[in-house]
């Protein structure tokens, strides 16, 4: 049965609860793609991807990591880190080696040329920090608020 162009364009009758405009996830989803759009030109002139970024960052900040530690710190997956870290290792930033203690763990630590890459890489958050449009205290409450929903989903 064909369809009928004009009943099928119609607005339909209201329903609240599915507006666009009433869903959490769509300003989370447009938000985060778009300030991660706002991050390429500036990881694109130190040679990062915005994963390896997050990769490097926790390297940054607390040293070596197992690959599964640096999973559960950045909600990633070994089947997406594990392929970003070979690039990462193949690129020169970072080393995988065997622990010894436990041959099942794999760790990865900064190459010479991973730690340099951090005197670049620290002006990029005050780069961003003007693409975003907020005060610096709506930016505390912005983390405080994001991190309480990512506690909770826990």
């Amino acid at each position: 049965m064909p369809v009928n162009n004009k009943t099928a364009n119609s607005k339909m009758p209201d329903c609240e609860q599915l507006r666009l405009d009433k869903q959490l996830c769509f300003p989370l989803y447009v938000c985060s793609k778009e300030v991660i759009r706002r991050y390429k030109p500036f990881l694109d002139e130190i040679g990062l991807t915005y994963t390896q970024y997050l990769v490097m960052l926790v390297l940054w900040e607390a040293g070596d990591h197992t690959v599964k530690e640096l999973g559960t710190r950045l909600y990633l997956d070994s089947g997406t880190l594990t392929p970003l870290l070979k690039k990462m290792e193949q690129t020169g930033l970072v080393n995988r080696e065997r622990d010894e203690m436990d041959i099942r763990s794999v760790i990865v630590s900064l190459t010479v040329k991973g730690r340099k890459l951090r005197e670049r890489a620290a002006e990029i958050p005050a780069k961003i920090g003007t693409c975003v449009g907020i005060t610096e205290q709506e930016a505390r409450e912005l983390y405080r608020l994001l991190y309480r929903v990512m506690d909770s989903l826990q």
